[in-house]
């Protein structure tokens, strides 16, 4: 699995691709007895949609277990320790290359907060919920 699935995984309790079902079992056609009225068709339900996940609930959680508190917030070192992920450097240089990073790679500074940034909108494009200040 990617590392980003894996980040995803460990928020979400899920592997990146599996996503919840789009739409409920189909429901078997009655078959109208002879002679009876026909059946009124019934337009399908509609598809059903998850819930948004509260992360800095989850993360803070997580965090608030530890005896070591993470600042996962600001640090995608801390998000990925928090997460129970390896976070070297080749680890992080990996996922840069997974999210299609075009900066130097050896300016980890840069990486590191540019990873963050995109980890955080991976989160919430998978249906995460995060305050105004960790998307802005």
């Amino acid at each position: 699995m990617s590392i980003l699935g894996n980040i995803l995984g460990g928020i979400f309790g899920r592997k990146k691709d599996d996503h919840p079902t789009a739409s409920p079992a189909p429901r078997p056609t009655p078959t109208p007895m002879p002679g009876a009225a026909p059946m009124p068709s019934v337009a399908p339900t509609a598809a059903v949609t998850a819930e948004p996940v509260d992360v800095a609930g989850i993360l803070d959680f997580k965090n608030s277990v530890r005896d070591e508190k993470l600042n996962w917030r600001t640090s995608i070192v801390d998000l990925m320790k928090l997460l129970g992920l390896e976070s070297s450097l080749s680890e992080r240089k990996e996922l840069a290359e997974e999210l299609g990073y075009t900066g130097d790679t050896s300016d980890s500074a840069s990486m590191n907060i540019w990873l963050h940034k995109q980890v955080i909108q991976k989160i919430v494009d998978n249906g995460g919920q995060l305050p105004r200040d960790l998307t802005a």
